[in-house]
């Protein structure tokens, strides 16, 4: 068991002030002549439209906010309150956010409003993330408090069809694959990844990864997973949601890493439909995203300065 770890065994132990939603990105220098330099487009590229996700607020009322960038067009989102401890998702437009409160509510914020859709969700702490399924239909969420191995529940975005998906190790960073039968997480004492079948409610621990903190995401059929690893050495963090990562990329079946297909100071990836993978790259004053397609073409598109700190949450075309 990691020694700095969040959750022991089945219990969450939840910092009593969290320090933030998302976790700051780290200073990386990038020098002149670098491959993160190299990778830059060219002068009049287009933008990418993404989602990123910023703490932002005091000790008496902490909220997550949410960009909006497509076509050149901003849109913000928050959500949040008094005892919020970073428990969130965005959906796949990037216009409402799930989250659960300090009183174990599962909420969806949006453009019409702010309402609740469960209230049986797990309150503990940053790592123990809502999920939107890929269609925006649905939104998974770890169960409040049951004795043994934690339980994964599924619910619609409008509070209908609740329903129980199985036990998992993995509840923390939920992450679904883009056809929507397999969720991924970490396991709270970051000892590993664990992948839950929605239909037949198994969990298996994905093979070749050891020590992770964080679940990004998984390929189309859920046969590859995108995640950050951690050296025993390492401190397992407080379980929030990173703004960069250096990603590893492991096949779930096998356990064999996968290189990622890019150069230059990676900072986080993750896989779109099609199993095409965006890759996240360091730059100066902006990032770029390198979009891999499955045939390995790619395309350059660079980020907006404004959120070269933030984390990016959706890529959206």
């Amino acid at each position: 068991m990691h020694p700095r770890a969040l959750i022991l065994g089945t219990a969450l132990a939840v910092s009593a002030a969290p320090a933030s939603v998302v976790a700051p990105a780290p200073a990386v220098p990038v020098p002149a002549g670098s491959p993160a330099a190299a990778t830059s487009p060219s002068a009049g590229a287009r933008p990418a439209g993404g989602v990123y996700v910023a703490h932002f607020g005091d000790r008496r009322e902490n909220k997550v906010e949410a960009l909006v960038h497509r076509r050149g067009a901003w849109t913000r989102r928050t959500a949040g309150g008094p005892g919020f401890v970073g428990q969130f998702s965005v959906s796949p437009d990037g216009r409402r956010i799930a989250w659960i409160d300090a009183r174990s509510r599962l909420r969806v914020t949006g453009p019409s409003g702010d309402r609740v859709i469960a209230r049986d969700a797990r309150y503990i702490g940053p790592c123990a993330t809502p999920a939107w399924s890929p269609d925006g239909r649905r939104v998974a969420y770890p169960l409040d408090a049951e004795a043994g191995t934690p339980v994964v529940m599924v619910v619609g975005a409008d509070g209908r069809g609740r329903a129980r998906l199985g036990r998992t190790r993995g509840v923390c960073h939920l992450a679904w694959s883009g056809d929507g039968r397999v969720l991924a997480g970490y396991a709270g004492t970051t000892d590993g990844v664990c992948l839950l079948d929605t239909v037949t409610g198994k969990s298996r621990r994905v093979p070749g990864v050891d020590l992770a903190n964080h679940v990004e995401s998984l390929s189309e059929d859920g046969r590859r997973i995108v995640v950050r690893t951690i050296r025993r050495s390492e401190p397992a963090g407080d379980g929030s949601w990173p703004a960069w990562f250096t990603p590893s990329i492991y096949d779930t079946r096998t356990g064999r890493k996968i290189a990622v297909p890019v150069g230059g100071r990676l900072i986080g990836a993750r896989y779109l439909p099609g199993d095409r993978l965006a890759v996240r790259v360091a730059g100066r004053t902006h990032n770029t995203l390198v979009i891999v397609s499955s045939g390995g073409t790619r395309e350059r598109v660079a980020e907006p300065a404004r959120v070269r700190k933030h984390a990016l949450v959706r890529v959206l075309r």
